[in-house]
This record gives structure tokens, C-alpha cells and sequence, in this order.
């Protein structure tokens, strides 16, 4: 099957880091053809400036909207796209010279009608970014279900590194109106009319992410209060896994309260798993201070995502 590519680009305020990821793009390995489609979703400080440097590297197009939001402005960017597979990127990325032939790679070898591809810390990453990029990627943490191993069950592909093709698009009508949780909302209704997604594992990217512990704690609190909503949504996908941020918070509420009454075995146990993260940490990014980071961001996941998910849960899932 001979696939087109669409690159899709949702922007908002972000022209410097817009000029770094077409810089990536231009860097490609492979004889692949792909068009660029950049959406400024009503962005004061625009990268239109930016994009004019790449006209002559990149087929690119650049595009204007009111304000309307990341998944409207996708939806808005596969319309104009002129490709039969659109893969959609944050504008905070950066991609790896592979990854368009790792992708073609895998489509020609299985195809789907969707994918997904893990995240990575890039070297000129803070430190913040990169423990914050490990608790949300680790074994010790996310269990691996964001791209760092074959995950159990459907993979559920992320909006920073998803692709989608241009029938599933039309058949779907692409992203809802949803805020947070729509690329799996997404998904699941890829699910629903019988599309099948996939986790490309060589098709990773550099996700910036948050770069600090606040913005790190809104985004995880988002997703917690998300996760109800869509579980009340689709009944069929819910699983208790969603459920362990929650369960651990309460164990480390439940673990510090036994030190009144001189019961130490919780906190013992809460000491070994985040020593061994911590090390871990470290030894996989080659820093001691990743490390510690990586413990302080793994309790800002698990107490956003947590106590999220349990507002959500006790409040009759609001739509987030």
C-alpha cells in the first residue's frame, strides 16, 4: 500500500520550539515524501516567522484559526492535509532522523489504521524534564503502557505521537470536543468501528513535556479527572490498573498516620520502592540528580493523577 504522509502540527505561543521541531524534520532520514501542516490555533505570539525558514526545506503549510483548542485545530490540519495517513506531533517534539522510516517500516509490515509511538529525553533536556520524562515512561512507574514495552491489551496511542489514517479520520470525524483524554476518547471510537492501532516502538520522539513540578502536577491532575469520565464512557474499558495511582496515594497517607502509632512496615516498603526508582533513575540517565528529581516527580504523578481520578470518581464523572 503505497501511504502519503501528512505531518500535523497544532500550535499555540510556542514559535521557538516550532523552529526547532521543522529543524528535526528537515534532518529525515530515508527517500520518504511527507507534507508538513502547522495549525496556529489563535496564538498571539505566532511562528509564522518560523515557518517562512522552512518553505524551501519542507513542503509546509501554514495555517490560521480562532482558538478552538488542540484536538479542533488536528481535525482542522487533517482537512487541509492532502496525504492518506496523517501523523500528528506536538509542537513541543523533536524526532529522531529514523523515525518516518521506522514507521513505514512497520505500516508496510502490519498495517493499522492508527498508531502510537513512545517518548524519549532528549540530551539537551533539564534535569526536571528528564525525571519528569521517566516517571511518565518507566517500568517502576506507568508500568510501561506509554511505549516502553509491549504493553498488555490494545495500545491506546497519545496525541504527541499518533497516527491516524485519512479513512479512519473521515469515518471518526477525528478528535472530540474533550480537553483532556481525547486522543483516548479517540481510540476507543477507533475501536468501535473496527480499526485496529498499534504501538511502533522505533517510532519514538523527544517530548519535552512540562518543565516544572506545578505545570507537571495540572497536566497529571487533568488526566486523573479524565480517566472516570471516559471509563463511565466506554464501560467496557475500564480496568483496575487505573485505579493504583489512587491506591498508592492512600497507602502513603495510610503508611505516614502508622507512624503515630509506631508502625514503620508501610514506610519501610515506601522507602525501598522509591530508593530503587531513585537508582534506577540514575543509572538510566547517567545522573544522580535525575535521580532524585525522578522520586520527587514520581510523588507529584501519582498525588495529581491520583487524588484527580478519585474527585473525578466521587463526583458523578464530570466531563473533564
Amino acid at each position: 500500500m503505497k501511504l502519503q504522509y501528512s505531518i500535523i502540527i497544532p500550535v499555540y505561543n510556542r514559535p521557538n520550539e516550532v523552529d526547532e521541531l521543522l529543524e528535526s524534520l528537515t534532518q529525515l532520514n530515508g527517500e520518504l515524501s511527507f507534507e508538513v501542516v502547522i495549525v496556529e490555533d489563535g496564538s498571539p505570539n505566532t511562528c509564522e516567522n518560523i515557518v517562512r525558514k522552512y518553505m524551501t526545506s519542507l513542503d509546509i503549510k501554514y495555517f490560521s484559526t480562532e482558538n478552538q483548542g488542540a484536538g479542533k485545530s488536528r481535525n482542522y490540519g487533517m482537512q487541509k492535509a492532502i496525504g492518506n495517513y496523517f501523523i500528528i506531533i506536538d509542537s513541543d517534539c523533536l524526532i529522531p532522523k529514523g523515525y518516518l522510516v521506522a514507521v513505514e517500516k512497520q505500516l508496510q509490515l502490519t498495517y493499522t489504521d492508527a498508531f502510537g509511538g513512545p517518548d524519549a529525553a532528549h540530551e539537551s533536556f533539564t534535569t526536571i524534564q528528564k525525571a519528569i520524562n521517566y516517571s511518565m515512561t518507566s517500568l517502576l512507574t506507568t508500568g510501561g503502557i506509554r511505549g516502553k514495552k509491549k504493553s498488555v491489551g490494545k495500545f491506546q496511542p497519545r496525541s504527541f505521537n499518533l497516527g491516524i489514517s485519512k479513512v479512519a479520520f473521515e469515518k471518526t470525524q477525528g478528535f472530540s470536543d474533550l480537553k483532556i483524554g481525547e486522543d483516548i476518547d479517540l481510540t476507543f471510537r477507533l475501536w468501535e468501528f473496527g480499526f485496529e492501532t498499534q504501538l511502533i516502538e522505533d517510532a519514538f520522539v523527544y517530548h519535552k513535556r512540562r518543565v516544572n513540578f506545578k505545570q507537571f502536577y495540572k497536566q497529571t491532575n487533568a488526566f486523573g479527572k479524565a480517566r472516570p469520565f471516559l471509563n463511565n464512557k466506554y464501560p467496557g474499558t475500564a480496568k483496575i490498573t487505573y485505579w493504583f495511582p489512587s491506591l498508592f496515594l492512600l497507602g502513603w497517607v495510610i503508611s505516614l498516620m502508622g507512624l503515630f502509632f509506631n508502625f514503620f512496615q508501610g514506610i519501610y516498603l515506601y522507602a525501598f520502592y522509591f530508593s530503587t526508582l531513585g537508582l534506577h533513575a540514575a543509572i538510566e540517565n547517567k545522573s544522580i540528580k535525575v535521580g532524585v528529581l525522578a522520586i520527587l516527580s514520581t510523588n507529584v504523578q501519582f498525588y495529581g493523577y491520583g487524588s484527580g481520578f478519585l474527585i473525578s470518581y466521587f463526583s458523578k464523572k464530570q466531563k473533564p
